[in-house]
């Protein structure tokens, strides 16, 4: 068993879109239209047929509240693994990504939680190898 596909809620699917390729450098892989929303997923370019992040529309009643609690305490839906933390800050900040907590170094791991632009935080990453 392996995780094949993963989602995350966006306020706005285009402008997510755009975040996501554009600023965390991520590829499109798929597009359909479905209604007012698309099936939008993302990949990293370093495994195209790797997990595919769904860019999932928030209309469900229960997205709000969720999302709201996990921004208001701090907590990232979810965390994208890099390889150097302090360089990718330093390269999300130039472009104009807020961040939430700057790199901190808990013992073997460095982390660091940006704002998506979408309503939720993303933890970056780096692990030992």
């Amino acid at each position: 068993m392996k995780i094949h596909l993963t989602s995350i809620f966006v306020d706005d699917q285009a402008k997510a879109l755009d975040f996501y390729t554009e600023i965390l450098g991520f590829v499109k892989k798929h597009d359909v239209p479905l209604g007012e929303a698309r099936w939008l997923t993302v990949v990293s370019p370093d495994a195209p047929r790797g997990t595919e992040l769904l860019l999932e529309p928030v209309g469900h009643p229960a997205v709000k509240p969720y999302r709201d609690a996990l921004v208001k305490d701090g907590i990232p839906l979810a965390q994208f693994a890099v390889d150097d933390v302090k360089a990718e800050y330093e390269r999300l900040s130039g472009l104009g990504v807020r961040f939430t907590q700057e790199p901190l170094e808990a013992g073997p791991v460095t982390t660091a939680v940006l704002d998506d632009t979408c309503g939720n935080l993303i933890q970056i990453a780096t692990q030992p190898q």
